[in-house]
């Protein structure tokens, strides 16, 4: 990977982690666009390192607070991860190639998009965070572990997941990214098993920390912009980014103008799962 390629999806990435359009499903349609077409999925989590970064950053006062007085919220958060952690990593090791399928994305675009519109028509909640229930925080994990496939909106599922048990806007964003640390965090971990390995399109690890650190630094700005958006309830209105853009990515990959997305599809009909030269090639692998 070239430092360029490196710093277009740092930018898609520090952008799209905290507005609820899917970072992950925009780094694969924008790695495709780029003719990067890696196995490991090690760029892709060290971009979301960066982005951890910016939620320590912007929410640092509330996570001291958390650790010395709202004890009662880290059983919270780890009840919430354990589906993500049973989700992510049977996927992480045995259907890896899922994360990179751009039709898949292009399919789950449109469920986010869904999700985005239907928090215009839930009521205004009036409960805080720290209120929430074990089964409440368990059920919005599940949301966050539904994320991990690409076109997921990870702040998106959790945010509606939320506003559905009665969290008033700005706890939910907050639950959100709360919940997000021990996610990320884990996630990254799990990368350094693919830094350890030697690979023909393995980055640089200068190049990979300046990934990690543009994401870091618009991950703030888009943070931020999420926090004062949600206070005004337009976060519904990202859905009209989603649904066209699944649209157009459904339509492109089933034409065959993203190649490789057909036949290593999980939703392909093809029942052979071989892969054609020509199409190795055309992918940039």
């Amino acid at each position: 990977m070239s430092l360029f390629e490196m710093v277009i999806l740092a930018i898609v990435q520090g952008i799209a982690e905290f507005l609820p359009i899917s970072s992950s499903g925009h780094l694969v349609l924008v790695g495709r666009w780029l003719g990067y077409n890696s196995e490991s999925a090690t760029v892709e989590i060290i971009l979301h390192g960066g982005t951890l970064g910016s939620i320590l950053v912007v929410y640092w006062r509330r996570i001291l607070r958390l650790l010395v007085q709202d004890r009662r919220v880290i059983p919270l958060l780890i009840v919430g991860t354990v589906p993500a952690v049973l989700v992510g990593l049977p996927i992480k090791l045995f259907a890896e190639s899922w994360l990179k399928d751009p039709l898949l994305a292009g399919c789950l675009l449109l469920v986010t998009a869904a999700l985005l519109l239907g928090l215009k028509r839930l009521r205004p909640g009036t409960v805080e965070y720290a209120d929430l229930r074990w089964w409440q925080a368990l059920a919005i994990g599940c949301f966050q572990a539904v994320a991990i496939l690409p076109g997921i909106s990870r702040s998106g599922a959790t945010i509606f997941g939320g506003r559905w048990f009665g969290l008033r806007g700005d706890e939910a964003v907050t639950f959100s990214f709360l919940l997000a640390i021990p996610a990320l965090s884990g996630a990254t971990v799990l990368a350094l098993r693919d830094l350890m390995k030697p690979a023909t399109d393995q980055p640089t690890i200068g190049v990979l920390v300046t990934g990690a650190l543009i994401s870091f630094v618009l991950g703030i700005f888009a943070l931020r912009w999420l926090m004062v958006w949600a206070r005004k309830d337009r976060l519904h209105w990202f859905a009209a980014w989603c649904a066209p853009l699944g649209l157009l990515v459904i339509g492109l990959s089933l034409a065959g103008a993203l190649s490789g997305t057909t036949e290593d599809s999980p939703l392909s009909t093809d029942p052979s799962p071989a892969v054609s030269e020509n199409t190795e090639l055309g992918s940039g692998r």
